[in-house]
């Protein structure tokens, strides 16, 4: 017997996806090695699936198939509606730098504040007198195939820049909007905070009315220099077809604050992967996360940190929200390396489950090289407590108000953690709304 060995179709596609959009990806000479290398590299492995073990529970191949083509230019019509989409936002008094489709629109941002600069990645890309610009589309943290996918075709981005020992007095906003349908988005954005700078990053990604079934594959890379203090907020919500593919790529200096937290209310499939390194001493990490699924939503978080040097501390915490046929992941991976002595590392996760279809794959890791150290993980997955639930209704109130009131309870701890007041209003805000819709 003669067995064939087929690939599946989404193998076949890349290559006709790449030579289209080759013609409008900035950059030559270097940039444009890079790029085809990490085409290559793609079409070579292709989307993830379940065989590859960080994507196990995420099979990409099976949730979206294939990759959509490139996403055109926006014309002035797109614009206008991402200006009408702008106008709905809940974040507030913040610096915008608007991406539409995948390319920045000057129209729609803000002049940065003092001591922040700001520059287009296609231009950076474009500088041919920049001998590093290739280097913006490579990485040493991660050999993830979706970040080679984003180093091929990211189309433009913000290269932001904070001064040693600035504090801009508002948050920098990078914010998505997508007004094209079945199309794909890839941005790759770069935040560089000085020595003692100090600084908020929010990244929002709405929809403009009539887009649907469009996929942002994002990046973003963010460098904290000695002293420097950040805190990121992440909003996502998508269009309730769209598919969300984000990374960060995170390198602390010594004496750093980072506090990141993440909510995911929108898209049909999302998976945001954070890859974070210690790489000086006495810094302090805080990443926290929320999930709120309903629908046959699928959403995954992955984090993973590396603890490279001693006397560091991180925190992080995920909670999910799943309710109809939704799924939630979280893989979380604590990796601390033989010269991370004192090393104090902890990680949470926990699920609510709010229908029997509901599904929590939780898969937290610890890997540890050095002998002096405080580290500890837990999962947990439960419904919610029957006692309180009857407890509020012999009170007068409905099952789904009561639902409603132990779901903003759960996710409240996490929002908490947000330190501007405005941001943490938005994410209530967010979290409200989902609760309003399963209603």
């Amino acid at each position: 017997m003669n067995v064939a060995l087929l690939k599946p179709a989404p193998e076949h596609a890349p290559n006709d996806l790449f030579a289209d959009a080759r013609s409008r990806l900035p950059g030559t000479g270097p940039v444009a090695d890079v790029r085809a290398a990490s085409f290559a590299d793609f079409a070579a492995r292709g989307l993830p699936h379940r065989r590859i073990e960080e994507w196990k529970y995420t099979d990409l191949r099976a949730l979206l198939g294939q990759v959509a083509p490139l996403a055109a230019v926006p014309d002035e019509a797109a614009l206008a509606r991402a200006k009408a989409a702008l106008a709905k936002l809940d974040v507030t008094g913040t610096t915008r730098f608007v991406l539409v489709d995948g390319v920045f629109a000057a129209e729609l941002s803000d002049a940065p504040d003092a001591g922040v600069t700001l520059r287009r990645l296609c231009a950076v890309l474009g500088d041919e007198a920049n001998a590093v610009r290739a280097d913006l589309l490579r990485t040493n943290a991660t050999n993830d195939v979706m970040v080679a996918f984003n180093a091929a075709l990211a189309t433009d981005g913000v290269v932001l820049g904070v001064a040693d020992g600035a504090r801009p007095e508002k948050p920098l906003h990078i914010v998505h909007v997508a007004t094209q349908s079945a199309v794909s988005i890839a941005t790759r954005s770069f935040l560089q905070l000085g020595k003692n700078a100090q600084a908020t990053l929010v990244e929002s990604f709405v929809t403009a009315e009539g887009a649907h079934d469009y996929q942002t594959h994002d990046a973003v890379v963010i460098w904290l220099g000695d002293d420097a203090a950040l805190e990121h907020v992440r909003l996502v919500e998508d269009a309730h077809d769209a598919a969300n593919i984000s990374t960060a790529i995170v390198t602390l200096g010594a004496k750093a604050r980072f506090n990141s937290f993440s909510i995911t209310t929108g898209a049909h499939v999302s998976r945001y992967q954070a890859f974070i390194r210690f790489n000086g001493e006495d810094t302090h990490a805080s990443i926290n996360g929320i999930n709120l699924l309903k629908d046959r939503q699928h959403g995954d978080a992955t984090l993973v940190l590396d603890h490279a040097v001693p006397n560091c501390d991180s925190r992080e915490e995920f909670r999910a929200v799943v309710d109809d046929s939704a799924r939630s992941v979280f893989q979380g991976r604590i990796n601390v390396h033989p010269d991370a002595q004192k090393t104090d590392a902890k990680m949470m996760t926990r699920a609510l489950l709010l229908s029997d279809e509901a599904e929590a794959d939780n898969k937290p890791e610890l890997e540890i090289f050095a002998d002096d150290v405080t580290c500890g993980h837990g999962a947990t997955t439960g419904a919610l407590d029957d006692s309180l639930l009857f407890y509020l209704r012999a009170r007068g109130l409905p099952e789904k108000e009561a639902q409603a009131m132990l779901i903003q309870a759960f996710v409240g701890e996490a929002i908490e953690t947000i330190a501007d007041d405005s941001l943490r209003e938005a994410a209530e805000t967010a979290a409200e709304r989902w609760l309003k819709a399963r209603s």
